[in-house]
């Protein structure tokens, strides 16, 4: 009996003892957590410091203005090889500075799913005008690739095969060029009219819905609104601007972060992604804001993000997370140089990552994203940035809220 009791005590410390380790390793927890900042539960990423492997041919980039994904989960890219200066591309000069580096690499890049370069084409051609500043590149379910552009005189798009093998021109180049003319350069200037139903106003980025193959543009850099083409003819189907109204070219005041938000987008708008549940997500990007609508252009709601940047603003592009119901909304900001993570149900910020900067895992100018069907992110930088950058996906646990810095491999 006596023995009996011996042991109940001796469990009954051993149980104290349990309880005693556990809430100190919660304290611990906590702790940590708590010298971290708050913790949420989200989307993990570590960036790959070793892709993509180095191009061939003594190649460089350009600023790297365009990402997409084909169904074979290669990644695209499309560049600006112009916007290398002298002394990075000696070789290709005239006459040559140096007999071996550099050169700029082909507009449009192809790459695999280790890295490698697996195509490359573009540039001017027969039967079409190729941008004067190539901007945004989308390879849609048909494998056909489709170019915006927003130069001064870019008011077309253009699509491809996956090849480089030219398909369609909608709009005309320069056909926005008849304002009066310049006294700086001696020729017209452009006249926005975002209500044209024959070319575009300086294209940012094309998304392409594969159910009802309609490709949505971001239109753009001159003119503000989203407008949807028939993506087999071309043909105008309709478009609207912020809110969904009837678009207006009128100029608008400076940003104000504290004033009441313009009743139409800002320039550029930036982009157009469509969610697998039709909801179009547009990027207004020097208005710091989401909008959000129905595929006929009917308004649903708007999230703004980093609402005092100034400048180039916050919302540059975004991308959806590769579950069944795109839980998640991945936002690039190119002034303040991270990546957002957004909650797509609630429309709310969960967390960031990302710096300022040159090593892997910072960025210079983020400026397009896109994701592959493992959930994989990547990344290009325009400007001074050149590079295209992969961010792995580790699956979904706890995760700093707020900004979670360089999101550096583990050990």
């Amino acid at each position: 009996m006596q023995t009996r009791r011996k042991r109940h005590a001796v469990a009954a410390v051993i149980c104290l003892a349990l309880v005693g380790v556990v809430g100190f390793g919660d304290a611990v927890v906590d702790r940590i957590q708590a010298a971290q900042g708050s913790m949420v539960h989200g989307p993990i990423f570590e960036v790959d410091p070793l892709w993509p492997q180095p191009l061939p041919n003594h190649w460089l980039l350009g600023t790297t203005i365009g990402v997409s994904v084909d169904a074979r989960d290669h990644i695209w890219i499309i560049h600006r090889g112009d916007a290398l200066s002298a002394g990075e591309v000696p070789a290709a000069q005239d006459p040559p500075v140096a007999a071996e580096c550099c050169f700029p690499a082909p507009p449009v890049l192809e790459f695999d799913q280790d890295g490698l370069l697996v195509g490359h084409w573009g540039g001017p051609g027969e039967g079409y005008e190729w941008p004067v500043s190539n901007h945004g590149i989308f390879v849609d379910h048909m494998d056909n690739v489709w170019i915006g552009g927003n130069g001064g005189s870019d008011s077309h798009l253009l699509k491809f095969d996956r090849y480089g093998n030219f398909l369609m021109q909608v709009g005309q180049a320069g056909a926005r060029m008849t304002g009066p003319v310049s006294d700086v350069t001696g020729q017209p200037t452009a006249v926005a009219d975002s209500n044209d139903t024959e070319s575009f106003g300086r294209v940012a980025k094309i998304f392409v819905d594969p159910k009802e193959n309609e490709a949505y543009v971001a239109d753009g850099y001159f003119n503000k609104r989203v407008a949807v083409l028939d993506a087999e003819t071309g043909a105008f189907k309709r478009f609207w601007g912020a809110y969904g109204n009837t678009p207006d070219d009128a100029p608008l005041p400076r940003y104000d972060p504290n004033a009441e938000p313009p009743q139409q987008f800002r320039t550029p708008v930036h982009c157009a992604d469509l969610s697998n549940d039709g909801f179009v997500y547009v990027c207004d990007r020097v208005g710091n804001r989401i909008q959000v609508f129905q595929r006929d252009g009917t308004y649903v709601e708007e999230l703004f993000l980093a609402k005092d940047t100034l400048g180039a603003g916050a919302v540059w592009d975004v991308a959806f997370s590769r579950d069944a119901d795109q839980k998640y909304i991945y936002v690039a900001d190119g002034v303040n140089e991270k990546v957002y993570i957004i909650d797509r149900k609630e429309m709310e910020l969960i967390s960031s990552f990302g710096d300022g900067g040159r090593q892997p895992g910072q960025f210079y100018g983020a400026h397009s994203i896109m994701t592959d069907s493992h959930g994989n992110i990547y990344v290009t930088e325009t400007f001074e940035g050149k590079r295209l950058q992969k961010f792995v996906y580790k699956g979904e646990g706890s995760i700093r809220a707020g900004d979670q810095g360089v999101v550096w491999p583990s050990r």
